[in-house]
Formats: C-alpha cells, sequence, structure tokens
C-alpha cells in the first residue's frame, strides 16, 4: 500500500509541477521514499497508536506552512468549509459560535436561518448539541456537530441570560445563505451607500439589485463599502468592475510559473453606468477581490478610493480535487491589475499586528501610471487616493471588549427589553451608560493599563532591592494618582464606549445589518467621502492627478 501510494503521488508530483524528469526525478523519489518508510516504521513500532489520519495532516500542513499563507489542504471533513467559503452557503443552522472564556457562545444569528426561525439568540451559551457534551471540545468539532443534511435536525442544549434551567432548541438544517451586501440605502437625496462583506457566488447580482434600486430612488452618486471584505470569487470581482468600466476592457490579469494560469480577464458585458462618480472605501481588512474591485477602478480612474492602504493579497488560488474527496487549494499565480502593478505584499510572511501591510520601502517599489496617468505602486496592496486615520480604540474600551463585558451587556441588555426595538439613529443614553458602568463594577470588570502594569513591575522589582522604603512613598503617590486615572478614563472614553455599545445592542434586534440603524456622522471614511462626492471640482481633480 506505502509502494502504491508513493508511486501515485510521485507521477502526479511530475506531471502537475512541470519539471523535467531527469532534472528533479532522484530528489523527489528519495524524499517520498525515505518518508514512506519512515511512516511505515513509526506505525509498525511506535509504542503508542498512531492516528494515520491525523499524524497525515499534521505532516501535511508543517510542508504547506513553508509555502505561503493561501496554501491550504482540506480534508474530507473540511469539505463543507471548503463549500462555504466559495458559495457563500452551506447545509447547517445559520450562527455562528465561538469560544469564549471557555464557553461556546453564539455571537451572531442570521436573520431568517434555522437558527432565528428556532428562536436562537445572540449570547446564548451552548453546552450541547444531540446529547454531546461541547465540554473541551474546539471550533472545528463544534462546526462538524452542527453541519448536516438539509431536514436533519441538532438539538442544541443552551443556557440563556434569565433563564434558570437549561433550554433545549431543536434546530432543523437548512441550506443557509450569507448575504454579501447587508445593507445599502441613500445617505442623503443624491448619494448611495452600499456595504459589500463578501465575494461569494451571488455578490455581483446584490451589488447590481441594490444598485438598481437606489438609482429609481433618485440616486447621483455612490459610496462602496469594501471595508473588512476579505475578499472571495475572482469571477465575482470581475463582474462588478464590469459594472462601471466599458466593455472589452482589461479587469485582472494572472501570472504563473505554468503558462495554463496565464489568463487575461476582461470586461465582457455592456457597463450599468459608465458616469456615475464613486468613492470605494478599503482598509487594511480590504483583500483580494476587493483589491481587485478597488485597484481596477482606481487604474481606470473611475472611482476615488478612501481609507487606509489595502490588505495586499494577489495570489490566485486554484483548487485540485485529490483523493477520498479532499481538496487541495494551491497557489497557482499572482493577480495584476489594468496598470501592470501586482498587489500582493512584496513579504507576506511578516505584517502588522492589524493584518496591514506596513510601510514598503520605496526602493522596493515600482511605479505604474492610471488611465489619466497618475502615478500608483505595488509593493502590496491599494494605496488610498484620499488617506483617513483609522479609528483607533482607547486601552479601556479594547479591554471591555476583549473580556466581554459590552457583549454580556448587551445580552442582558436585549432580555429586559426584548419588545423595545431600537431604530434609526440609536444611541446609548448617560443613563445607561451609568447601568452599563454599575454592571461591571458588578462583575468585577478589572481594567489594568499598560501604566499601571508599568507600575506594577517597577513595585516588583523595588520589594527585592534594599532601599525599597527610601521611595515607597513615591510609588504610593503615583499608584493613587493613577487610580484616579483610571476612573476618568470612564468618562474620558465615554463616547467611543457608548458607540461600541450601542454596534453591540443593535446586533442583538438588527442581527448583521447594524449598518441601516448606525448614524454615519460617527463615520471618518463616510464623512470624507460625502466631502469628496459634494465637491464635484475636488474629485474630478483627484482622478485627474491634480
Amino acid at each position: 500500500m506505502y509502494k502504491y501510494l508513493f508511486g501515485l503521488f510521485l507521477v502526479s508530483t511530475l506531471v502537475f509541477t512541470g519539471f523535467k524528469y531527469e532534472d528533479r526525478y532522484f530528489e523527489i523519489a528519495k524524499n517520498l521514499d525515505i518518508f514512506a518508510t519512515l511512516f511505515k516504521e513509526l506505525n509498525s513500532l511506535y509504542v503508542d497508536e498512531i492516528n494515520p489520519t491525523k499524524a497525515m495532516n499534521t505532516s501535511i500542513t508543517a510542508m504547506l506552512k513553508e509555502l505561503d499563507p493561501y496554501t491550504n489542504f482540506y480534508p474530507e471533513d473540511m469539505i463543507e468549509d471548503y463549500r462555504t467559503m466559495n458559495a457563500g452557503k452551506y447545509n447547517g443552522i445559520g450562527a455562528t459560535i465561538e469560544s469564549r472564556f471557555g464557553e461556546h457562545t453564539v455571537v451572531m444569528v442570521y436573520q431568517y436561518s434555522p437558527a432565528d426561525k428556532s428562536g436562537m439568540k445572540i449570547g446564548d451559551v451552548v453546552t450541547h448539541i444531540n446529547g454531546v457534551s461541547l465540554a473541551g471540545r474546539d471550533s472545528d468539532e463544534l462546526g462538524r456537530l452542527l453541519k448536516g443534511q438539509t431536514g436533519t435536525r441538532a438539538k442544541l442544549t443552551v443556557e440563556r441570560f434569565g433563564e434558570k434551567k437549561p433550554l433545549e432548541i431543536s434546530v432543523e438544517r437548512d441550506v443557509v445563505k450569507t448575504p454579501n451586501v447587508p445593507h445599502y440605502g441613500m445617505i442623503d437625496d443624491e448619494v448611495g451607500y452600499i456595504q459589500l462583506k463578501d465575494f461569494s457566488a451571488t455578490a455581483a447580482t446584490e451589488i447590481k439589485a441594490a444598485f438598481e434600486e437606489m438609482e429609481g430612488e433618485g440616486m447621483k452618486k455612490l459610496i462602496l463599502d469594501l471595508r473588512g471584505n476579505p475578499g472571495g470569487l475572482l469571477n465575482q470581482a470581475i463582474e462588478i468592475c464590469n459594472f462601471f468600466i466599458p466593455k472589452g476592457e482589461l479587469v485582472v490579469e494572472t501570472k504563473g510559473k505554468v503558462a495554463q494560469w496565464n489568463k487575461k480577464y476582461l470586461s465582457l458585458r455592456n457597463p450599468v453606468d459608465l458616469e456615475i462618480p464613486i468613492v470605494v472605501m478599503v482598509n487594511s481588512s480590504s483583500a483580494s477581490a476587493s483589491e481587485i474591485v478597488s485597484g481596477t477602478l482606481q487604474d481606470y480612474d473611475r472611482g476615488v478610493i478612501v481609507g487606509q492602504k489595502s490588505f495586499g493579497k494577489g495570489l490566485v488560488q486554484s483548487t485540485r480535487p485529490l483523493t477520498f474527496n479532499t481538496q487541495l487549494k494551491v497557489t497557482t499565480a499572482k493577480y495584476y491589475i489594468p496598470s501592470g502593478r501586482c498587489i500582493q505584499a512584496i513579504d507576506y510572511s511578516h505584517r502588522n499586528p492589524d493584518g496591514s501591510v506596513g510601510k514598503v520601502p520605496d526602493s522596493l517599489k515600482s511605479t505604474f501610471y492610471t488611465k489619466n496617468g497618475r502615478a500608483v505602486y505595488d509593493g502590496g496592496g491599494v494605496d488610498p487616493d484620499i488617506f483617513v486615520e483609522p479609528k483607533e480604540l482607547s486601552e479601556l474600551t479594547n479591554q471591555l471588549i476583549s473580556e466581554g463585558a459590552i457583549f454580556d451587556f448587551a445580552t442582558k441588555y436585549y432580555h429586559e427589553n426584548k419588545n423595545n426595538v431600537p431604530e434609526d439613529g440609536f444611541i446609548v443614553s448617560d443613563q445607561l451608560y451609568q447601568q452599563f458602568l454599575a454592571f461591571t463594577e458588578a462583575q468585577g470588570f478589572n481594567y489594568v493599563n499598560d501604566a499601571e502594569q508599568a507600575l506594577s513591575d517597577l513595585e516588583g522589582i523595588a520589594e527585592t532591592e534594599k532601599g525599597y522604603n527610601e521611595f515607597g512613598t513615591e510609588l504610593s503617590t503615583l499608584r493613587q494618582k493613577l487610580n484616579s486615572k483610571k476612573k476618568a478614563d470612564f468618562q474620558t472614553f465615554k463616547e467611543e464606549i457608548k458607540d461600541e455599545l450601542a454596534l453591540e445592542i443593535l446586533s442583538r434586534y438588527h442581527y448583521d445589518k447594524v449598518m441601516k440603524f448606525v448614524s454615519f456622522e460617527k463615520d471618518a471614511e463616510v464623512q470624507e467621502s460625502l466631502k469628496i462626492l459634494k465637491d464635484t471640482d475636488r474629485y474630478r481633480s483627484i482622478l485627474k492627478g491634480k
């Protein structure tokens, strides 16, 4: 059996790598033979039983880590996840469950999904599925227990805020479709807004439907929000670009080592609108297909890009079916947008904590030009025409989010105000904010900022040093001042905390469509986009490179 697998793998390797037989045969044959004989000996002699599937998956994962982050292997039990990523739909219950502080908590329920129809709520803690305890199980195991064939049922045991006993919820699995466009609408009498979260199979259809509806309402200008959009299907990106550029234009080109991956993708249909002013908003989480759309519209001077440098993922993945219903997603080429630049980051192994590319030295960049002759650059991602400083939350707000205080208070608020549905322009009142502060205190929330951590370290060092009493008073005084400052932070950052609370509370009632109920007045990118669209001369001068 080992020789059969070895021989099969060897032949496929030689066929698909394109290497000449005489150049690589010996090295490939030698190393595959070593691997096969090593595994055979381990399986025969190792003191404990070896799980062959787990061992192979571990070795494959380790091998692929030496390549780029996007070449992945999908074993048979993960094929459903693979299909979900490509189609934007799956057989399941329509809820996102994450591990929070050792518990499996529902963090999103999709509207009209089986989970929604069964009465599942954000904040529910799932303890059992079909009688199987989830204690100690990871997210992958949880996902496999939740997904299944349409028409089958999953019986969930959940703990809910305000309920003394666990609840039993029976959910009938069905095809779950996650929307690409969770929100669109008119911001004012002229400007329309479309939020695109993914590029799955219906992205272009949803964009076109939203565009045509708002066009009928008098839309004269468009804001396309691609912030946080991780990308998806290439054909959907091409289709969306085609809405706004003439038929027959180059949208994107792929170039790879193997000639069959060298392709040019053109706009094949008549456009929807060639004149409407467009602003595309991007940030450091806008990747892949988002960068093709924003970069292509920028290269044709068809729209102004606002926000921050995009993620910088310009690698093309293709899928290869393997034996036993497994799949390999392998990087086969790079994307090049119409100006000729590649959006792939030069170094995809090292990024900033927020996922952004970071500053690329000018010496490593190459200059390209848009249709109007504006200079644009490669090196990683799409640079916005108008840069807007990203919103950075305070240490306090980040801790309230990471430790679940804002999430848990929103859950409490919802169950105490089920019939009081917040609508447009909802804000957290000062009275409600005081209730939140009382809640955090009752829950034992302990706010520790960087300054306090540094002081604690200093106090620890001082206690081990002779002469501590000589400056103990000064440290004590500093501690008192720091405690006063921490209390003041709850007022200093009150407005941003209230904004985060409002978003979390709105999600309990309006699912992933919260943007529909949020005021854009505090959204810096939207406000900058509106300014540009209102100033026709400025909009045109940006696209002309003046």
